[in-house]
């Protein structure tokens, strides 16, 4: 079945339109207990004829990005009356929102999808892996949906509960950004400015799923900005697959769009602006706009800015379409005009014909900058890419690397010279020990602090320790 149109007809049933249960309903997620208080009630066994009595386990893989898909799609499922709950065991469907980006990832999922089926509760999985590889033997007997269709998140639920197989693929336009929202943290918001990129790179699996650029419009974005300001929300992310390439569709570009959203900031600072990962060829041509942007006090100084290998050969059998000096001219450009600046970066260890020169120029570039943030990955080839067709560098020799490099990130300390400092902190989370909360200085630099529930969602002044 290629659309639920089509399960519809084939059932013999007249298509009807539900509405949500009521205007606002999803903008705060539900409360464990009250899942299961349903759960465990009169309604144990909740009827697939009676649609929004059923309670949806969520788990989600991968980026922002994918957060921010599984957040709407939460949101939408909460305003038809659908609890949403993070313990699959009181669950009576679950909805797995997937990432291909590493085979770890594609791994987690598999095994998730193997634990549903053996327990016989209908599944539902989104995301990039059935967009992008749909004739995977996994998804066999699942219901998918597409990443440019979680807007109609709700009829794919409500047709698999009935003991349909819903496969919806197709290509539309981008989903709304106003639909209803149920936020992990209700202080962040993950707000989505483009999909796809304008990229080619031989290892990823991504461009398959998510496909070529599509942006929203700024007028649409800056709408969606006054928003969420209005809903308390302390800080936006600016998510993408590449946000450097944002606008090149519709004749804009990321520096128009910063501009239009910075000057719906509050001035007294209690909305922040966190840019996400950008590649350096989009922004080559930007960058004393966009330090510019990054200057401002209602944005933090950093970004993430992945270099993927210290060697041109390689970067050029990846087809990142730039090289080391153009990297270099980002991370040094900034520097030199935004005062703090703080990056991020990624290295995949391992590329198929990486030599040891070409990973020792790589272990250069590292110790060179000492990057506070480095994501280091071993090589895995994703099926139906060019890198998967290449000849591959030893196990060994990729894990070797790999420890090699993590060695050496470790050994750096980036934030000497900052002990005694006196920074205003954002603060927007509870840290995974369940005592300290996490803030964030104006260079996004993590500062963890011993502080009441009440400090969340505001700002403080604190000498770094």
């Amino acid at each position: 079945m290629e659309d639920i149109e089509d399960i519809v007809a084939a059932a013999g049933e007249a298509p009807s339109l539900r509405l949500p249960v009521a205007a606002g309903v999803g903008l705060k997620p539900r409360r464990k207990t009250m899942a299961r208080r349903i759960g465990d009630g009169l309604n144990s066994s909740p009827s697939s004829q009676i649609p929004g009595t059923q309670i949806i386990y969520m788990k989600t893989f991968g980026c922002s990005h994918n957060q921010s898909d599984s957040e709407y799609m939460a949101g939408q499922l909460s305003a038809f009356g659908y609890a949403v709950s993070d313990n699959p065991d009181e669950a009576d469907l679950w909805l797995i929102n997937t990432c291909t980006v590493k085979s770890p990832s594609q791994s987690a999922m598999d095994t998730l999808i193997s634990k549903c089926k053996n327990v016989n509760k209908p599944l539902v999985v989104a995301g990039c892996v059935p967009q992008g590889s749909r004739d995977l033997k996994e998804l066999e007997g699942v219901s998918v949906i597409g990443v440019q269709q979680i807007d109609r998140v709700v009829e794919v639920v409500e047709e698999t509960l009935k003991g349909h197989e819903v496969r919806l693929l197709s290509r539309k336009t981008l989903p709304a950004l106003d639909l209803p929202k149920v936020r992990r943290n209700k202080f962040i918001e993950i707000l989505p400015i483009n999909v796809g990129c304008l990229g080619a790179c031989t290892y990823c699996k991504t461009k398959h799923a998510r496909g070529h650029l599509g942006s929203y419009t700024v007028n649409g974005l800056v709408e969606r900005v006054r928003t969420v300001i209005t809903e308390g929300v302390k800080e936006i992310w600016l998510s993408s697959e590449d946000t450097g390439a944002y606008g090149r569709d519709i004749g804009a570009n990321l520096p128009v769009l910063l501009k239009a959203i910075v000057a719906e900031l509050p001035s007294d600072r209690s909305t922040m602006l966190r840019i996400g990962m950008t590649n350096p060829p989009f922004i080559l041509e930007h960058l004393e706009e966009i330090a510019e942007v990054l200057r401002h006090p209602c944005v933090y100084s950093f970004l993430h800015v992945p270099v993927q290998s210290g060697s041109d050969s390689v970067l050029g059998a990846m087809n990142r379409e730039y090289t080391v000096s153009d990297f270099r001219t980002v991370v040094d450009t900034l520097n030199r005009l935004v005062p703090g600046m703080q990056f991020a970066t990624d290295i995949i260890c391992g590329f198929p014909g990486e030599t040891d020169e070409d990973f020792k120029q790589t272990v250069d570039l590292i110790k060179e900058y000492q990057f506070p943030q480095v994501h280091i990955s071993q090589f895995y080839p994703r099926p139906g890419t060019p890198a998967a067709r290449m000849k591959k560098v030893p196990s060994t020799i990729v894990k070797r690397r790999s420890r090699e490099l993590t060695s050496v990130f470790e050994s750096f300390s980036p934030y000497q010279g900052m002990e005694g400092q006196i920074e205003i902190i954002w603060i927007t989370e509870i840290a995974t020990d369940g005592i300290h909360l996490v803030g964030h200085t104006k260079g996004y630099i993590q500062v963890l602090v011993i502080a009441p529930d009440t400090m969340l969602g505001t700002s403080t002044k604190e000498t770094l320790p």
